[in-house]
């Protein structure tokens, strides 16, 4: 029983990790593009270690949601965007 509820501390532990990397690297996105109006959300799948796909989603709500931005990205562990095709720059 005990080693059971280590495991699942565990997966809970790594989970937090993977939502709070995953908020890092919107907020990077977010602070070098701009705030675009409208934005509803930045979503952000993680591929595999330290790559991820980013889509800024723009609109009044769900089904009027399109994708302002895409970009392919490598970042560290701490959030901090190494490289990303295409590039991002200020628009916003």
């Amino acid at each position: 029983m005990l080693a059971a509820q280590q495991r699942e501390h565990d997966q809970d532990i790594e989970q937090h990790k993977r939502e709070l990397l995953s908020a890092l690297v919107a907020e990077q996105v977010i602070d070098t593009l701009g705030r675009p109006d409208e934005l509803l959300k930045v979503q952000v799948r993680p591929l595999w270690q330290g790559h991820f796909r980013v889509n800024v989603l723009v609109g009044v709500d769900a089904v009027s949601a399109k994708v302002a931005h895409s970009y392919f990205l490598m970042a560290d562990a701490d959030g901090n965007i190494n490289e990303s095709t295409p590039k991002i720059t200020r628009r916003y």
